[in-house]
């Protein structure tokens, strides 16, 4: 099959139907995993566009308001997941995102692990601490839960760890011996 250019009206209506269809399946993968639709659909923007895109291409792309195009590109290179750019005499500020997927996990694995799991270690730790010697049984079972918890969550936290410092093949051969 030769290769389809983008000089046919159809090729530019396919492309257009895949790449909307991308980006909004992101938003709700995305909301799915507690994360801002219009945020995730702005990072799926930014990782399929070949070039870095302003807070007016993002707004004009996605129909956003200038405010929520403002404010998850703010919060999505808080992330680590997309950096800023400049053009040399542009006065924009243009954005794009990391385009190698490993790293994308990795940072993502990352910043989850800071914003979900190190809280709850900290509380299942202090709460840990706070019914150790408690002798009645209500108690007693409460501390034992929350200890177990914080062992699995530690692991969880240690997995993460592994999978974000270790190279892409030793994460991957870990993960599969988890999931097998």
């Amino acid at each position: 099959m030769p290769n389809a250019s983008l000089d046919t009206p159809d090729a530019v209506k396919r492309f257009q139907q895949a790449k909307e269809a991308f980006i909004a399946e992101w938003g709700v993968v995305g909301s799915n995993w507690g994360i801002n639709r219009t945020m995730a659909q702005i990072h799926a923007l930014l990782m399929v566009s070949p070039l870095p895109l302003s807070t007016d291409d993002v707004m004009r792309e996605l129909h956003a308001s200038r405010g929520n195009a403002h404010a998850n590109l703010k919060e999505l290179m808080d992330w680590g997941l997309i950096r800023s750019v400049i053009k040399k005499g542009d006065r924009k500020e243009y954005f794009e995102a990391e385009k190698d997927v490993w790293k994308m996990f990795c940072t993502i694995s990352r910043q989850r692990k800071r914003r979900e799991v190190e809280p709850v270690q900290r509380v299942l730790a202090k709460c840990e601490q706070d019914t150790r010697g408690l002798d009645c049984p209500e108690a007693l079972a409460f501390h034992q839960q929350v200890k177990a918890l914080g062992e699995f969550v530690q692991t969880i936290s240690s997995l993460l760890d592994n999978v974000s410092c270790d190279g892409k093949r030793n994460a991957i051969s870990m993960i599969l011996k988890l999931v097998c």
